[in-house]
């Protein structure tokens, strides 16, 4: 039988009407996870309250996560290399105890979390279940015992390493630029060790920024499924810190799950050539807004604010996330892939996706893309809760 082209028309904006109309209540239904936000570190340590509206300084605050409808968040407790032995551990203890005391603030907003059971009364309870995850190896400063001191204070994963290499694992920007690492790259003994104390207290090794030797190493290693918190497709954007289509057929066969990041420049290959063109061109103006002591999202929002249709040539659209997600899915299924935003620790995000109220927006263009509930329920939460799930050891380390 032909059908008309008006019908076909008529049945597509049908469709359309439908996934406007029913994103919003999938995207209630579903429990968000956020694997990777920066706002600790980045925003918090720096004089910042979230519970201000930071709209225009940084892209989280706790009414935007709400309006966009997060359930679970990872704060990652982050420094970079400068902070050597003495300081790095300190630092990361003392972002814990800043998350504990915005918690204490806000028990009717927040409520920090040791375990899946306790992750979903919070959800119920209508609270933002709030956990944190160490960003860069050399945190633990060499320490065993330091690892265990941040599982019982509520860190959940390790990343193994940040952009610099640690004594025993080496980082994808060293193994890259091959220099930076001790030794020979991947993992040694001591690596090793640490793996398995992960495993035995059920921490959630991170893979994010490992160089691809350590990646190998840790899937020779591990008896528990992996994390990997926030990296996107190499297949897709050909970045360092992107996996490539071997590394997600490995996560998926060992049953972990790989969180992708919004940093248009792991997203799209032509970004970083845009903003540079961008910034080059507006080199004058950029100089007196630094004069006028603006940085960072404060500066570039002026500046996009002021050319608003250069803007938006530069930043990639939010289809190209869900491209990603679509290619995780056909190299390893829908169950191996998750969100893991970065924000406050980026510069660009896809256009529409400018802050943490804004993850809505990717549940309406996964129903457009053809994805199930129960699939984009997978997505936005259901795999990290399944590899926590199965990173719990039968005998759980005391609080």
């Amino acid at each position: 039988m032909k059908v008309s082209s008006s019908v076909l028309a008529v049945s597509a904006l049908g469709f359309l009407f439908s996934c406007n109309s029913s994103y919003q209540a999938v995207h209630q239904k579903a429990i968000l996870v956020d694997t990777h936000n920066d706002v600790l570190s980045q925003v918090v340590m720096e004089g910042h309250s979230v519970e201000k509206d930071l709209t225009g300084i940084a892209h989280t605050d706790l009414r935007r996560m709400k309006k966009g409808g997060m359930d679970v968040q990872v704060f990652a407790v982050f420094c970079d290399e400068t902070y050597g032995p003495g300081r790095a551990f300190n630092f990361a203890n003392q972002q814990i105890d800043t998350l504990e005391a915005i918690v204490r603030r806000n028990p009717d907003k927040l409520q920090l979390v040791y375990s899946p059971a306790q992750m979903r009364e919070a959800v119920k309870a209508g609270k933002i279940a709030s956990l944190t995850g160490v960003e860069g190896g050399h945190m633990i400063e060499d320490k065993l015992d330091n690892i265990n001191h941040l599982y019982n204070r509520g860190t959940r994963y390790l990343t193994l390493t940040w952009n610099n290499s640690t004594s025993w694992a080496s980082s994808a920007a060293d193994e890259t630029k091959g220099t930076g690492f001790h030794g020979k790259k991947g993992l040694n003994e001591f690596g090793k060790q640490v793996v398995r104390r992960m495993n035995e207290l059920g921490m959630m090794v991170d893979l994010s920024h490992v160089g691809e030797q350590t990646f190998w190493d840790v899937m020779a290693t591990t008896s528990k499924p992996v994390l990997v918190s926030h990296s996107c497709a190499a297949a897709l954007c050909p970045h360092p810190r992107n996996l490539t289509d071997e590394q997600i057929k490995a996560v998926g066969k060992n049953g972990g799950v790989i969180h992708l990041n919004f940093f248009s420049e792991f997203l799209d290959s032509a970004y970083s050539k845009r903003i540079r063109t961008f910034m080059a061109k507006h080199e004058t103006e950029i100089k007196q807004l630094r004069d006028k002591g603006l940085s960072g999202m404060e500066l570039r929002a002026a500046l996009y604010k002021k050319y608003p249709e250069e803007s938006k040539a530069i930043e990639p659209p939010v289809s190209l996330l869900v491209d990603h997600i679509d290619h995780v899915v056909k190299v390893a299924g829908i169950d191996h892939v998750g969100l893991g935003s970065d924000y406050d620790g980026i510069s660009s995000a896809p256009t529409g996706l400018e802050d943490v109220s804004t993850y809505p927006l990717i549940t309406k263009t996964l129903l457009e893309r053809g994805y199930k509930k129960k699939e984009i329920e997978k997505i936005l939460g259901g795999n990290f809760i399944r590899v926590w799930e199965a990173n719990i050891p039968s005998v759980v380390a005391k609080k």
